[in-house]
């Protein structure tokens, strides 16, 4: 995929102001929308030109664009990391897959998902509308339960239309066995009603921090298990260390590089509990003492082994 400079496409600086950008669409749409246009790419430019201010127009995806293309130019490889929009307050929606499938495939991935755990609402006269963030907590608060201290960005214009970001900090609990994906409510924390009625909530989407060793998957956690050659081929019993616990964890006899390994009920503590995936690894000790040179040299002709015949020794 391809980055966007929506900037260049508009011709505006990275500093416009909203009215900046009003004029430049405006002035863009005049030569190139398709009714009135002679330009022989007048359509193609039209959409791309929509899709620009479809993004600068609105200072929520602005400058969650912003954050997320510094440093890409034009037509550059481009792969949106995980959790790039994290700690950005949304009102609304967003855009649903649907709607965001008549933009191109960078617009559709970058905001295609956005807000899609959290539908806002909006009825004049009565409650607010719900917001909306993407947060990033660490695997260890899904095993333990925590209250974690959120600071989350909220992107608006000024009086003399610059965008700005404002911040708000929150302190949330966070329930045990939460996954990533599951939405938190904060009731009373998103746009304020009209005329006293009530706010609407503050919903936050989690995601995890990437771990060094896990990994986790709905309730389930993998992880990599490295044994050495001994214990694939003779089985041994094995620590595994998890985030709140250590497993003692059985490796069947003849057990290969690549088998997965099942614990039921060892995953993340929800209700009921995800499983822990152990993917075997057989790790080969390396032969830099003459011993142990000498221990491979009597297996190469003791064992008369060879993986390459059918997979059989």
């Amino acid at each position: 995929m391809q980055f966007k400079d929506y900037y260049q496409i508009l011709g505006v600086p990275r500093d416009a102001t909203a009215e900046d950008i009003k004029k430049s669409f405006r002035k863009l749409a005049r030569k190139y929308h398709p009714d009135v246009s002679k330009e022989p790419d007048a359509e193609l430019r039209m959409q791309e030109i929509n899709e620009a201010n479809t993004v600068l127009s609105d200072p929520e995806k602005r400058a969650a664009y912003d954050q997320l293309g510094q440093g890409f130019s034009p037509g550059q490889e481009f792969h949106p990391p995980p959790g790039w929009d994290a700690g950005f307050e949304f009102s609304g929606r967003g855009f649903s897959p649907h709607e965001a499938a008549g933009f191109s495939d960078f617009f559709a991935e970058l905001f295609g998902r956005m807000g899609g755990g959290a539908h806002g609402f909006h009825t004049q006269g009565r409650g607010g509308e719900d917001h909306h963030a993407k947060v990033l907590l660490d695997l260890e608060d899904s095993f333990t339960g925590a209250v974690r201290q959120l600071t989350l960005r909220v992107p608006q214009f000024d009086a003399s239309g610059r965008m700005t970001l404002s911040t708000r900090t929150l302190n949330v609990k966070i329930p045990k066995g939460v996954r990533a994906g599951q939405i938190i409510r904060l009731a009373g924390q998103g746009a304020p009603g009209a005329k006293g009625h009530p706010s609407g909530d503050l919903l936050l989407e989690v995601e995890f921090k990437s771990h060094p060793r896990l990994r986790a998957q709905g309730a389930d956690l993998h992880l990599t298990l490295p044994v050495t050659p001994w214990e694939a081929v003779l089985g041994a019993i094995v620590p595994v260390e998890l985030l709140d616990s250590t497993l003692k964890v059985r490796i069947p006899e003849g057990t290969q590089s690549g088998r997965q390994l099942r614990v039921r009920g060892k995953g993340i503590p929800s209700n009921p509990p995800g499983d822990l995936l152990l993917d075997i690894q057989v790790v080969l000790p390396p032969a830099n003492t003459p011993k142990a040179r000498q221990l491979y040299e009597t297996m190469a002709q003791e064992l008369a082994f060879d993986p390459r015949r059918n997979g059989k020794g």
